[in-house]
């Protein structure tokens, strides 16, 4: 989990967020259980309905699923569901407000795409490098954490 949350988005948004980005990373993959609510709250020093908003939004995503009294575990087909709907965010954000400003100011693809080897020869992930790693912390906090066994699963599976 990441070990500090920003302010500008909502905590509850940033918790799934980081979750959705641990399985996108494959530090978490399908079957795994995820830290639970409490040791989140523990870990953000939240509010558990922060934390269980983050959480219910996942799971309604079809990210998640519940098994009652063993915890949250990542549902079969979550990293590539997340993929194709980060793809899909992406265009939206970035290359289509990116293809029209290169439009407005004369860039064709090939100036694109010297541009995009320019900019990615420079250290912008850092950051976000630093945050994924203390995300594993509380990962690796409970690697005593079992596997998803098939008991108790709500989905009736």
């Amino acid at each position: 989990m990441k070990g500090s949350l920003q302010g500008d988005k909502p905590i509850y948004m940033q918790i799934k967020e980081g979750i959705e980005d641990q399985i996108l990373q494959g530090e978490l993959k399908e079957g795994d259980q995820i830290p639970s609510t409490n040791e989140m709250v523990q870990f953000y020093r939240v509010n558990h309905l922060t934390v269980a908003k983050g959480m219910n939004l996942l799971a309604d995503d079809g990210i998640i699923y519940k098994k009652r009294g063993l915890g949250m575990f990542v549902e079969k087909g979550a990293k590539e569901q997340l993929l194709a709907k980060r793809k899909e965010g992406f265009q939206e954000q970035f290359i289509l407000p990116l293809l029209r400003e290169a439009t407005k100011i004369g860039l064709d693809k090939k100036d694109l795409v010297d541009l995009i080897n320019e900019v990615q020869g420079k250290d912008t992930l850092k950051t976000d490098k630093v945050l994924l790693n203390k995300n594993k912390n509380l990962l690796n906090d409970g690697k005593d954490r079992k596997k998803g066994g098939d008991e108790n699963d709500e989905r009736g599976n």
